[in-house]
């Protein structure tokens, strides 16, 4: 994937529908409603990223700053379009998120994962090691929380953040 030809900027509106159809195509990812995706990508544009590539929509990352924590961002969702997965596009949406104006300020970054997301759980270990930050791990939500069967969800905390070594 030439860097040249992959596009990453902030959600607008109309990349709602795109948005939700990768997700819908990323599973176990849970699938939100469209109108979910629809405010991700107007209300928290700042803190959402997607991925271009040739004019087609195969990523996105969906944050939040928290609202009793602004100094932690949470990432809520992250999507890869299969045919890019592993090639590291996770981790650059992550690193680009962190560069915007709307992470000025920003000394944790938090996800919630499942146990066997493996492939998440090692973009924010690579996270952790770029920014020389502390990894933590804690069980957030158990599996009887959930009614549908659902693995538990751990939370991971990276941070604080140091500026990342190159």
């Amino acid at each position: 994937m030439p860097e040249a030809d992959l596009v990453l900027r902030h959600p607008t509106l109309s990349d709602g529908a795109q948005v939700h159809h990768l997700i819908a195509a990323s599973p176990p990812l849970d699938l939100n409603s469209a109108y979910a995706y629809y405010l991700l990508c107007s209300h928290f544009a700042s803190t959402c990223v997607v991925a271009e590539l040739d004019g087609r929509l195969v990523g996105f990352l969906s944050a939040y700053r928290q609202p009793d924590h602004g100094e932690r961002l949470f990432v809520w969702q992250m999507a890869v379009a299969g045919e890019l997965r592993g090639r590291g596009l996770a981790s650059r949406m992550v690193a680009w998120l962190l560069e915007c104006p709307a992470s000025a300020g920003v000394t944790h970054l938090d996800v919630t994962v499942s146990p066997s997301n493996d492939a998440s759980r090692r973009v924010f270990a690579r996270l952790a090691e770029r920014h020389a930050a502390p990894l933590t791990e804690c069980l957030w939500l158990d599996r009887e929380r959930f009614s549908d069967g659902h693995e538990e969800e751990l939370l991971l905390s990276v941070g604080p953040l140091r500026q990342p070594r190159i």
